[in-house]
């Protein structure tokens, strides 16, 4: 098999479509790739280290395809790192799991029979097998258990402001070593790819923090559920396996073994996805002081905190984002307005099961009750349910108090049927409710007839129909296509 079939459609450095197309996905003419990588050429010489020079040797390449992944919005953008790495690591696949996303933290892209088989389990493993390596800031290389087989990769981590860390895994053709340079400028871009998205996540929208909070709570309850049902599955085995009445006692024996392993990688994967989509209120809140205190470096105010004194609680991590993102505008709108001597920050949960985040400062007490509209911070703090005050005494500071609930309220279901379809699905299906067959499609938007199967199969997948003819109805109802349809003859 050459380097063709590993990687399937391959596109060109400069991100353009062509008739090979990484980011459109696979075809189905048995490549039997998701476009990750390169072509032939870059296949079989970018594990040297004159080939990766030669497209990111100079700084202004590297920091332009860094730009290009960064530009790149949120669903996009692993395919567009695939794309990006193939020339500097060629892979057949990619796996992330990251701390700074509370909605998704387990993403792949490439072959579906890989990235659907990798859990985040196996990449925890993963990430902790390479932990001495990836600790120093060196990616390691080597052989691991994947999907079900043996497969060369190459694991990446960072650690942003959270303590949750980010871990990257390359799923490669072969074994053969990467050069260290490469590996040199994969942990750099990675380091920046994490930093963004972790300012992406403390700084997100109202709406996308909505999203994300009722998402988490209902990945939580779906894994919760499943936990229940399987663990109440297994205890169930375990009873008649371990009755004196069976014959077979080795048969047991190993049968017993099996099901308390099972049990037990259970409930890590519960711990893990507990541990991603929360942060410890001690860890939080130390956080945010540290935040703090360079703000205050070249003042002359006196800055007391009050640590939350539940210190094992744990906090969503969204609250916990917003909770930060409240008290450092708090505390900057009093460093600008108010001229205090001494600031007061303090956390607590309260018995009804909040957040309470306070900043008191003894300035000119002059702050208006509608301060924290400054970088949409009120707008953070109503998206999650909760609330804030601004109470000023002139001549006797000021206090700002914000309450942010810790409950998870109930996910918010989509009423909009394509909103699980990608960019490059949404383009298709648009062509398709034209009714526009493959060859057409493909010539329409400048990608291979192969890619244009691929992306109708995932569209019929994901909106759950059986016919191009459904999924076309479907776009109509959903105001599919956008303008002008005209007249087509379809060859």
């Amino acid at each position: 098999m050459d380097a063709t079939e590993l990687h399937g459609d391959a596109t060109g450095t400069d991100g353009s479509d062509t008739d090979r197309t990484g980011t459109d996905g696979p075809g189905t003419d048995g490549t039997g790739t998701d476009g990750t990588g390169t072509d032939a050429t870059d296949g079989e010489a970018a594990g040297t280290d004159e080939a990766w020079r030669e497209r990111w040797g100079r700084p202004e390449d590297a920091l332009a395809r860094a730009v290009e992944v960064l530009r790149t919005p949120r669903p996009g953008l692993l395919p567009r790192l695939s794309e990006v790495l193939g020339t500097l690591v060629p892979h057949t696949a990619l796996a992330q799991l990251s701390g700074v996303c509370t909605f998704s933290p387990t993403l792949g892209y490439g072959p579906p029979e890989l990235t659907t088989a990798v859990t985040a389990l196996d990449l925890s493993r993963l990430a902790e097998r390479a932990a001495d390596t990836t600790a120093a800031g060196r990616p390691w290389q080597g052989e691991a258990e994947l999907a079900g087989r043996t497969r060369p990769v190459v694991v990446v981590a960072t650690t942003p402001g959270t303590d949750n860390g980010a871990v990257l895994v390359l799923v490669r053709a072969d074994t053969r070593p990467v050069a260290p340079g490469a590996l040199a400028v994969l942990q750099q871009l990675w380091d920046l790819v994490i930093a963004h998205s972790d300012h992406r996540a403390t700084d997100a929208a109202p709406t996308q923090t909505a999203t994300s909070r009722a998402s988490a709570n209902a990945r939580a309850r779906a894994i919760a559920e499943f936990t229940g049902t399987h663990s109440a599955a297994l205890t169930a085995i375990l009873a008649p396996l371990r009755s004196a009445g069976l014959d077979d006692a080795t048969a047991r024996r190993n049968a017993t073994e099996l099901a308390v392993s099972a049990l037990l990688d259970l409930r890590q994967g519960a711990e893990l996805d507990r541990t991603l989509s929360e942060e410890p209120a001690d860890a939080a809140f130390a956080r945010l002081v540290r935040e703090l205190r360079p703000l205050l470096r070249h003042t002359r105010v006196h800055l007391d905190v009050a640590p939350p004194a539940e210190a094992d609680r744990s906090l969503p991590a969204d609250a916990a984002h917003t909770g930060r993102d409240a008290v450092r505008a708090a505390v900057l709108l009093m460093l600008e307005q108010e001229k205090p001597t001494r600031l007061h920050v303090s956390w607590r949960v309260t018995a009804d099961g909040l957040l309470r985040a306070v900043v008191r400062g003894d300035g000119l007490g002059l702050l208006t009750a509608d301060a924290l509209t400054v970088h949409r911070t009120a707008d953070r703090i109503t998206a999650l349910g909760g609330r804030h005050a601004v109470e000023g005494v002139p001549g006797w500071g000021t206090t700002v108090t914000v309450d942010l609930p810790l409950a998870l309220p109930e996910p918010v279901l989509a009423t909009d049927p394509l909103d699980g379809l990608q960019p490059r699905e949404l383009e298709v299906l648009d062509q398709l409710a034209r009714g526009r067959r493959n060859r057409d499609i493909a010539a329409a938007l400048h990608i291979s007839e192969s890619t244009v199967k691929f992306h109708v199969a995932n569209i019929l997948a994901k909106l759950d129909v059986s016919s191009r003819g459904e999924a076309a109805a479907l776009a109509h109802r959903a105001g599919l296509p956008r303008g002008p349809v005209g007249l087509h003859a379809a060859s």
